[in-house]
């Protein structure tokens, strides 16, 4: 037998060392495979949980720091969300007017929301007490947010065509911009540089502002009467480029340029009202009224992936550290989808926080007073050495039975629906190398022959197994050709692996015949081309 040489008997403890495991062959998908690993990333995001808030939820915001909080905006509270859980933490409901743009600082400890009323207020995150009062806009306040870079200071934008920039601490407005000559319902500080705010209007221009002149450096936009009011902004970290949604068209804009339009783009069938980067900016998703979110390559801002929503879609947000996709709707549903963290990701997270706290440490050194130095104790002596002990291998069940000689349990065991082609491939070869496929198939009646017809069935056109499938179904047919006509199910499965294959070889005929054609067309062709 090809490999029976392996199998010699061996003491107590190292059989499993002479016995080699099943070795699963793998095969290349095939290239027009729509599970890309692009898709397969997002389709991590799964089993949606749907939260029925009591009106259309216009804002989700998460914290930046753990454990990653995100502050849900709808009718006149603003609701904490814990990440873990997906349960609400606190709530904070002292709004006279309908509540907007609820916004988690930097630090994780205040929160700021305007509302329709016009106010702007800041409360303590844990005792939800109101902080600071902001009163200065005369109608609905659409955007608030902290700064990136200080933390003391909030944007509001309103329907009175004006944006502010607030001092938290005293309670007063350090500037307001007066350029937009429409509705401000979209802003944010940049994460770049902390004097530099950008806002977009409904008057179709998305404006760059600096806050230490008051003035507008930059306008984009609203050259033409088609480019329809922006709904959202977007400033990429690095604060060189800018995104914005007015109608169905996102587009990208150059700031190093003087605001020059890079992309114009338009996949969506209504207006796009949500913006949001992942963790590292390097794919962008947008959200829209046509009920979807897709999800672009920010290098080709081609559409990699789609995600179907069932009501049109007000906002949308990534958690920090990727594992959270938190939706708002029209419908006042609350999406939350999430996907858990690979082994590898949570030990970067971990290396990355040890690696700065140990940064920490080392900033301290020579600084002030010498600290008392610290003691460290050698583990061992030099001379020593530590003899790991090596983990005794698992064997899966159909190696076992290989093990043992049980070729027909064996194959039993991986006829099962939950084993993958693969594994029943690659173990009907290994049964192949032993010569031990006779004796695997030989002595089953209707029953245990129906699982492997079937199988045969299944895959006989796949050029994965093909020729295998038939090495498989010639031994069945020479063992079987006597009884053959005894049992009407086996034989019916023996009829349509007939007309199967045939149908095969006339596709393949085909094929050949459609492929004669095209060489003697090109052949053709080719004999008018000049030399």
């Amino acid at each position: 037998m090809g490999r029976s040489s392996q199998f010699s008997a061996a003491p107590e403890g190292k059989s499993l060392m002479d016995f080699l495991p099943t070795t699963i062959k793998s095969h290349a998908r095939p290239a027009d495979s729509k599970h890309t690993p692009e898709s397969r990333h997002w389709r991590q995001y799964k089993h949606p949980v749907f939260i029925k808030e009591y009106a259309p939820v216009t804002s989700v915001h998460f914290s930046t720091t753990k454990p990653h909080r995100y502050a849900v905006t709808a009718a006149t509270r603003v609701q904490i969300y814990a990440p873990r859980t997906q349960k609400i933490t606190k709530t904070i409901s002292r709004f006279k007017d309908v509540a907007r743009s609820g916004s988690i600082r930097g630090d994780g400890k205040l929160v700021v929301a305007g509302d329709d009323s016009g106010l702007v207020q800041v409360f303590d995150i844990n005792s939800r007490a109101i902080l600071r009062m902001l009163d200065s806009h005369k109608q609905p306040v659409h955007v608030s947010k902290f700064s990136y870079l200080s933390p003391t200071q909030v944007l509001t934008c309103s329907d009175d065509t004006t944006a502010k920039i607030w001092d938290v601490p005293s309670q007063t407005s350090i500037c307001t911009f007066f350029d937009h000559t429409d509705y401000v319902r979209a802003g944010q500080f940049s994460t770049s540089n902390p004097n530099l705010v950008l806002t977009g209007s409904y008057d179709s221009t998305v404006r760059l502002f600096d806050s230490r002149t008051g003035e507008c450096e930059m306008a984009m936009g609203g050259d033409s009467p088609r480019s329809g009011p922006v709904e959202q902004v977007l400033m990429f970290p690095s604060g060189t480029a800018v995104v914005s949604s007015a109608g169905p068209i996102i587009r990208v804009w150059d700031i190093v340029a003087g605001g020059r339009c890079l992309r114009a783009i338009s996949n969506h069938q209504k207006t796009v009202t949500a913006l949001t980067f992942n963790s590292d900016a390097s794919r962008l998703l947008t959200g829209g009224l046509d009920h979807m979110v897709k999800v672009y390559d920010v290098g080709t801002y081609k559409v990699v992936h789609t995600m179907r929503y069932p009501a049109p879609i007000l906002c949308l947000a990534v958690s920090p550290d990727d594992t959270h996709i938190v939706g708002g709707m029209s419908d006042g549903t609350l999406s939350i989808r999430r996907r858990q963290q690979k082994s590898s990701e949570t030990q970067a997270m971990l290396l990355s926080s040890a690696d700065g706290l140990f940064s920490g440490q080392l900033a301290g050194v020579g600084q002030g007073r010498v600290k008392e130095k610290s003691k460290v104790k050698p583990l061992g002596d030099a001379n020593e050495f530590m003899i790991e002990r090596r983990r005794r291998q698992r064997l899966r069940d159909y190696d076992r039975f290989l093990k043992s000689f049980k070729y027909s349990v064996a194959l039993d065991a991986v006829l099962k629906k939950n084993v993958p082609p693969t594994t029943t491939f690659s173990l009907i070869q290994e049964l192949i190398h032993r010569d031990g496929l006779k004796i695997a198939l030989s002595g089953r009646d209707d029953v245990l022959l129906e699982p492997i017809l079937r199988l045969l069935l299944k895959h006989v056109t796949d050029p994965r197994f093909g020729e295998l499938v038939c090495d498989v179904a010639r031994v069945l047919i020479d063992m079987y050709q006597p009884v053959i006509g005894q049992a009407p199910l086996i034989d019916s499965l023996f009829v349509r692996l007939h007309k199967k294959v045939m149908a095969e070889l006339r596709f393949q005929a085909e094929l050949q015949r459609t492929k004669g054609a095209l060489n003697m067309i090109m052949s053709s062709s080719l004999a008018f081309l000049p030399s």
